[in-house]
């Protein structure tokens, strides 16, 4: 079980999987690496350590290709998603680059083995990580074509018994439409599972919303580019939206 910090400060969700998309790797340009961005995000990332949080990561890769979307372009999908995997691998390797200048000792483990760069995944050597402070970050999705890092996700969420998933955005929480395209639409302080299967809000894909909900894992969608929001969220201040 993670430690749980006490006193003033304490976390509501000691240990926490926090998934970030590939594009907010790259910040404002869309594709490739904005450092500075990442280096705010490491920063964020040690502040929570610093007070007890333990930390996996699941990064995707669509800052440098995505699987999905070159399918649909012609290419075998399998193959595709491999590109995309390969993908997630090296935005963990520079996300560990930087966590590491900011002092944080970080492991990448990947579901597809490549011991010369990084650990394989294993449960056990993980939750180990874990326990001694370290942030793991996930990599090569699966290991399995045709599922998303969202479902990479929650599946490491639930190895690792997080007691939350946090999905972190560009927009703070969860509305029945687009709000970057649809003004006026509805954000969500909380909703449950169901209500994202069936509305297809877009929240997350199918299969990784199935695993919170039969695994009663907790998600809070929060804006990442919001200093503190994170902190906020694992300390159970009302932030983003709760799925559950």
């Amino acid at each position: 079980m993670a430690a749980k910090p006490r006193g003033k400060g304490a976390l509501k969700y000691p240990r926490v999987l926090l998934k970030l998309s590939g594009e907010a790797l790259a910040g404002g340009q869309g594709s490739g690496f904005d450092f500075q961005v990442i280096t705010k995000y490491a920063r964020e990332i040690k502040e929570i350590a610093a007070l007890g949080a333990q930390i996996g990561l699941v990064i995707g890769g669509g800052n440098i290709v995505r699987g999905s979307q070159i399918s649909k372009m012609g290419m075998d999908r399998v193959s595709a998603d491999y590109m995309g995997m390969l993908g997630t691998v090296i935005n963990a390797l520079a996300f560990q680059d930087i966590m590491e200048k900011e002092g944080l000792d970080t492991r990448v483990m990947t579901a597809i083995r490549m011991e010369e760069l990084a650990e394989p995944y294993i449960r056990r050597r993980a939750l180990r990580h874990l326990e001694k402070g370290r942030a793991v970050i996930f990599a090569g999705g699966t290991g399995n074509p045709y599922f998303s890092t969202d479902t990479a996700a929650v599946l490491r969420g639930i190895q690792m018994k997080a007691d939350v998933i946090i999905k972190a955005t560009s927009v703070d929480g969860v509305y029945d439409a687009d709000p970057k395209t649809t003004p006026g639409a509805k954000k969500y302080k909380n909703i449950s599972y169901r209500e994202v299967m069936h509305g297809e809000l877009g929240v997350m894909d199918q299969t990784a919303i199935t695993l919170c909900k039969e695994n009663h894992l907790p998600l809070i969608v929060l804006n990442i580019n919001k200093p503190g929001t994170v902190l906020k969220a694992l300390r159970g201040e009302r932030v983003g939206t709760l799925v559950s």
